[in-house]
């Protein structure tokens, strides 16, 4: 389903220059967001002391990028069709440049938070954009198998060299880990001008989908709005309660909406596909499980074992360097056993990296338990994101790769923010009034791991369905929308 016009039918090994340069710049935007993702968590304490920042105002340097990442990637995948990839990706690059700039510049809390709400709103372009750029670009099959495993390998790498360059950063100043994205975004944004070859925009005879734009946005900014502050308020409390009926209301009107616009921000249709709902839960329940266990590993590290910030970041090292090393076989590995068994093979060794890490103590047991377990999760991790990635975004039309990418990167950011606040609050129960040795603080951690590994034995479950079929195809086949409202509902055809 890849245009003639731009798609790359060449095999592997002939890829032009212009070719790894576009891909290139685009690895360096998902390796930026990653890298600010995990940069800012070990500089908080920093942050915090600086500019005199209490608990709850700081938590919103991190909640606040979260707000703005996934709360705009439905609008960021559908403007990318609209209004073009690679006008969407530059504008969005350079702003996520400034707001680096910024960050590292602030000298008070608000306008910290402000900048980094205005990075994860130019994240939440530059990610959909990026990836339909990618399967825009390069032929389905092996070709684009390649360019998406080197494409999330960049992320894994960026969220892994962030932990440990904010552990080295930080000792100068919480500063540069601000400023530090901000020279890569530029040369980026100056390679990219150059490279990133231009893209038509959607013929959109039916118009904006305006209400869908504004409903759909609205509904995911206060639903992760909801949810990162649920812990706070209290998951019974009537604000949290009443922001929940809320979401759930909008999200109501949005779906009516969606079914009768002739151009939708989001196609449901396109969610009647198995492999395509496979991958939508796949995503989020493997980085919402993900994020809960380095959340719950950091604080083990950190608080019970008295490890260093440099030292947590190195544990977590051998996991992303699996990753960066595999880079160049999983693609091959996907093309020879397809997405399904690949991603399946990966939540296995997810659910056991999770349950051997259960057997951790207040002693040390980095050979026997902490590196074993980094191990299972980097060869997880490599098989999984990939293959998500590419079961999301095969059999789509060009012109619907954003709106697909959008909702990808939405289920991942939405899984993580729900799965972590459902984390937190079972170790949050579990902890005994009044009992702050080591010992209690390690048994309030078990449960959480628990439901870490039950969210990883979902995903595996999830993902299992997709091997009940015999395939005579690993694609997905998505019929675009048609003017009538009633035949989109029912116009969709999975070859899978």
């Amino acid at each position: 389903m890849t245009s003639p016009l731009t798609a790359v039918s060449a095999s592997p090994e002939r890829w032009t220059p212009r070719l790894w340069g576009t891909l290139l710049v685009l690895c360096a935007a998902m390796f930026l967001d990653a890298l600010d993702v995990s940069m800012v968590g070990v500089a908080l304490p920093s942050i915090g002391s600086e500019l005199n920042l209490t608990t709850s105002t700081l938590q919103w340097v991190v909640s606040g990028y979260i707000l703005g990442y996934g709360g705009l990637l439905l609008l960021g995948g559908r403007a990318a069709d609209l209004l073009g990839r690679r006008r969407v990706f530059l504008i969005a690059l350079a702003v996520f440049a400034l707001a680096s700039l910024l960050g590292g510049f602030v000298d008070s809390g608000p306008l910290l938070i402000a900048s980094r709400f205005i990075k994860g709103l130019s994240a939440a372009f530059t990610a959909p954009a990026g990836l339909s750029i990618i399967t825009t670009t390069f032929a389905e099959g092996p070709v684009r198998n390649r360019a998406l495993t080197i494409y999330t390998t960049c992320a894994a790498t960026g969220f892994s060299m962030g932990l440990v360059l904010s552990g080295l950063l930080t000792e100068a100043s919480w500063r540069l880990t601000m400023l530090l994205p901000a020279p890569i975004a530029l040369l980026a944004l100056i390679a990219g001008l150059k490279l990133i070859p231009r893209s038509a925009r959607e013929q959109n005879k039916g118009g904006y989908d305006i209400p869908g734009a504004v409903t759909g946005t609205a509904a995911m900014l206060l639903l992760v709005f909801t949810v990162v502050e649920a812990p706070e308020a209290g998951w019974a409390s009537a604000r949290t309660l009443l922001s929940f009926l809320t979401t759930a209301v909008l999200l109501a009107v949005f779906v009516r909406i969606e079914l009768r616009s002739a151009s939708p921000l989001i196609r449901l249709g396109v969610l009647r596909s198995g492999p395509q709902l496979r991958a939508q839960l796949g995503a989020m329940t493997f980085f919402g499980g993900y994020v809960s266990f380095q959340f719950l590993a950091t604080q083990y590290f950190q608080s019970l074992l008295g490890w260093s910030a440099l030292e947590t970041a190195l544990a977590f090292l051998p996991a992303g360097a699996l990753v960066a090393l595999s880079s160049t076989k999983v693609g091959s590995v996907i093309d020879r056993f397809g997405t399904p068994r690949v991603i399946v093979a990966g939540f296995v060794l997810l659910v056991a990296s999770y349950v051997l890490f259960l057997r951790i103590s207040l002693t040390p047991a980095y050979a026997a338990v902490v590196l074993p377990s980094m191990i299972l999760l980097g060869f997880a991790c490599a098989l999984v994101f990939p293959s998500l990635n590419i079961q999301a975004t095969n059999g789509v039309d060009d012109d619907e790769q954003g709106m697909v990418s959008g909702l990808l990167n939405t289920s991942i950011q939405v899984g993580g923010a729900i799965f972590l606040a459902i984390v937190t609050a079972v170790v949050t129960a579990s902890s005994r009034s009044g009992d702050s040795s080591p010992q209690a603080v390690l048994d309030s951690f078990r449960p959480g791991l628990i439901v870490v590994t039950v969210i990883a034995f979902a995903g595996l479950l999830i993902t299992l369905t997709g091997l009940r079929t015999r395939r005579t195809k690993e694609t997905i086949v998505v019929t675009k929308s048609v003017p009538s409202p009633e035949a989109a509902r029912e116009h969709v055809a999975v070859g899978d």
